[in-house]
């Protein structure tokens, strides 16, 4: 099924973008835009900026931005049906569907929503009352789990045999080539069908918002040659790196208490959210990834590690420690007694000894400090002086100036050093290190540069485009998405898309001319989607939304018509340069050629055609309304 686009478009217009980002993001107002910071990139200065007219958001550091829909999928994780889906009920708006018509891409995401869903829920059924189930039921019984716990979690126990799920699946109608895409049924070299998960529980995983995108299945008993987990192959739904275990359970307390408890594994969280502590999301077997930071960054900026005791899991959290840093996150770390876990801890002390772990957690120079202590790196001056610079080394990964400063005084106190000596060591390390922002920043200048070249075919040799026109262009881009009507027909009027040099300018126009003439209203918001290229999306942004906003409201200054009027007046004049500018410049390559050429009969030509251009010159004048109309 498919949501029509008119429905879309009248859910997204009945939205206003600043009232949905303000429940995620404290904005306030500057100008004619809304600032805070940004929601995805560690940032000290607002750069994340909402227009309310355009109804966009952009982020002059990281370069995200779009529409209301954009927003919702990045910062949530969803898809764009479920953004839909979101902000419909959120405005009470009723939800129309289409049978049928050109799914494609979309529809396959829901097919395998779908059959993971209907996966689930067999899993679930065989463990809470199949009699198959009970040896499922027993293991987690004994690890104290309840059963309102296993209900919640929708854990599950897919049954011992072959074609178990695909006799199921074959009477629920599931296409089981979509199955096999998903890792719930595997295939022989023979093509012969098979239960992947057979004879183990289950551990569904979830999207942020709660839907089933994976599975991790764990055997009950030892098997020769046979993993002892088994997750779910990526897919279109689900990417291993991007996703945390127990994020959709725990975002709204990470939120609440500004904390998250980042974990190794499922039983861990289950353990930890049953008795009483909520905010906890878990990495679950894998080393903890970017993507995987980026979104927990989302929710708050404050991470308890709290990993095994054993050199596995110290190891983890050494590696964790970078990754945290670099997105400006503070760090604590628990060091659990040897032997214990995250589940066993809790469930052999409660939950009150927990909370007091997570008190009395270590900041991450402490933990690095014990770590190497614990392995005699200390007895030794020349190790001693190795282990310091690696002290050192995650000092540079931090942002803010001011955090660096403390951290470096902590370590030249705790081992008696001069303070200038590890600064010195700190510049080096800086040096080395490639800082994300600017990185990006190189990326997306370079990108767009690429795409502002003229095409090869335009000319055998590209020549220089004057700065004056490129910037005329920019500037009559940025008019038409100012959404006033007769600025855009008087654009229209007077400029054709070819007239425009930049290729990416021509795009635009050609695609902002074809949404007037049919009527369509120029939104900014509404335009994006309809350019599939990024890098596009990007360019549009950055040229319509003012960086540095005016210290005071447009309208404030030019109240009522009066913004209008002198809205006009700057298209009027804006059009009237760019059009004397494109025949100036005719004029000036026709006198080149009048310099190059000897013959008399093409001379002729040239300085007929020359006439010609300074009677258009005198016409745009006519053409185009007087000044005397907007004062």
């Amino acid at each position: 099924m498919r949501i029509p686009e008119n429905k879309i478009e009248e859910i997204r217009s009945a939205a206003n973008i600043i009232d949905v980002i303000s429940e995620y993001v404290p904005l306030r107002k500057r100008g004619k835009n809304f600032l805070g910071l940004c929601p995805f990139h560690s940032e000290k200065t607002p750069s994340f900026t909402v227009n309310e007219e355009k109804q966009i958001y952009h982020c002059f550091g990281c370069h995200a931005g779009g529409n209301v829909y954009k927003f919702l999928m990045e910062y949530e994780k969803i898809s764009f049906v479920e953004a839909v889906q979101d902000l419909a009920q959120r405005l009470g708006i009723a939800l129309e569907f289409e049978e049928n018509i050109n799914e494609e891409r979309q529809s396959e995401q829901e097919i395998l929503y779908d059959i993971n869903t209907i996966a689930a829920r067999y899993f679930s059924d065989n463990l809470l009352n199949g009699i198959e189930g009970e040896i499922g039921r027993e293991y987690f019984n004994k690890r104290k789990i309840r059963q309102q716990t296993m209900r919640a979690f929708g854990l599950g126990y897919s049954l011992n045999g072959w074609e178990n799920f695909i006799e199921f699946a074959k009477e629920k109608k599931v296409d089981l080539e979509k199955a096999v895409q998903l890792g719930l049924i595997g295939k022989n070299k023979d093509g012969r069908l098979f239960d992947k998960f057979s004879g183990r529980i289950i551990f569904p995983i979830f999207s942020p918002n709660g839907r089933v995108v994976a599975f991790a299945g764990r055997i009950l008993e030892n098997r020769e040659g046979t993993a002892k987990y088994l997750n779910s192959p990526e897919s279109l739904i689900y990417t291993k790196g991007k996703i945390l275990y127990g994020l959709s359970f725990a975002k709204d307390e990470i939120r609440r208490q500004d904390k998250a408890i980042l974990v190794e594994g499922y039983m861990d969280l289950i353990s930890l959210y049953q008795n009483g502590i909520k905010n906890v999301v878990a990495v679950s077997g894998t080393a903890l990834t970017e993507d995987q930071v980026l979104l927990l960054s989302r929710y708050t900026k404050n991470v308890v590690l709290l990993f095994d005791a054993d050199t596995a899991g110290i190891k983890a959290s050494m590696r964790s420690i970078e990754l945290l840093l670099k997105k400006d996150i503070e760090i604590k770390i628990v060091s659990l007694p040897p032997g214990e876990d995250p589940d066993s801890y809790v469930n052999n002390f409660g939950k009150e000894k927990f909370e007091e772990l997570i008190r009395y957690a270590q900041n991450f120079m402490e933990y690095q400090s014990a770590y190497y202590e614990s392995l005699g790196m200390f007895e030794d001056p020349a190790k001693t002086t190795d282990v310091i610079r690696e002290l050192v080394k995650p000092a540079a990964l931090i942002g803010d100036e001011l955090k660096r400063t403390l951290l470096i005084k902590s370590i030249a106190k705790k081992f008696n050093l001069r303070e200038n000596l590890l600064e010195t060591e700190l510049e080096k390390a800086i040096k080395n290190t490639v800082r994300f922002s600017g990185d990006s920043h190189r990326i997306i200048e370079k990108k767009l540069n690429e795409i502002n070249q003229l095409p090869v075919s335009d000319e055998k040799v590209r020549k220089k485009i004057d700065p004056v026109i490129i910037n005329l262009e920019k500037e009559i881009i940025k008019l038409m998405f100012e959404g006033n009507e007769d600025v855009i027909r008087l654009i229209v009027e007077h400029i054709s898309p070819d007239d425009f040099h930049i290729g990416i300018h021509r795009t635009i126009a050609d695609l902002i001319y074809n949404s007037f003439r049919n009527d369509e209203k120029i939104l900014e918001g509404a335009l994006l989607d309809k350019f599939n290229d990024e890098n596009i999306q990007t360019y549009i942004r950055e040229i319509t939304m003012e960086k540095y906003s005016i210290s005071k409201n447009w309208e404030e200054i030019h109240p009522g018509p009066e913004s209008s009027k002198v809205l006009m007046k700057d298209t009027v004049d804006k059009v009237r340069k760019f059009k004397l500018l494109l025949i100036e410049q005719k004029i000036i390559e026709n006198n080149r050629k009048l310099e190059e050429i000897t013959e008399e009969s093409e001379k002729m030509e040239i300085m007929k055609d020359n006439r010609n251009l300074w009677m258009e010159k005198k016409q745009v004048a006519e053409d185009l309304p007087a000044d005397e109309q907007f004062n």
